[in-house]
């Protein structure tokens, strides 16, 4: 599946990919200011899907942010203190499911920005994105 923004509610397919989830997700964005999205992730949370989250250090602090408010709800976040910004953009669900593209959780990037997303259930690509996950958890420090 192939989404594009404005002309395409992107964070609807974002937050149709979420809820698939039974198990777990494991997210890794830039940032996350779309309360819809954000939503959907606690919800998520609340059935018992397992969620890990790593986002940049800085853009937990900007106006608007969610990821403090995940944090509260309990999820798991760590963030990026290295001297680069954590600026990927992809999701995996239930380790069978990988959404990625240019599409920032946020609430301009679905009415001001030309975006794009992809969802496939390549198993390669799973796999590449789930190593890259695995390996930046370890590297990320807790949210605190």
């Amino acid at each position: 599946m192939v989404c594009f923004s404005p002309q395409n509610k992107c964070s609807e397919t974002i937050k149709d990919f979420l809820d698939k989830a039974k198990n777990s997700i494991q997210i890794c964005v830039f940032t996350i200011s779309d309360n819809s999205i954000t939503k959907q992730i606690v919800q998520c949370f609340e059935r018992g899907v397992n969620i890990k989250i790593i986002t940049d250090n800085d853009k937990q602090y900007d106006r608007g942010s969610d990821i403090s408010y995940l944090a509260g709800k309990g999820i798991d976040i760590k963030v990026d203190m290295t001297r680069h910004h954590m600026h990927h953009k992809f999701a995996i669900v239930d380790n069978n499911a990988l959404l990625t593209g240019s599409y920032n959780w946020t609430r301009s990037a679905e009415k001001y920005n030309q975006e794009n997303l992809i969802i496939t259930n390549n198993s390669e690509f799973i796999r590449i994105f789930k190593n890259e996950f695995e390996n930046l958890w370890k590297q990320m420090t807790e949210l605190s």
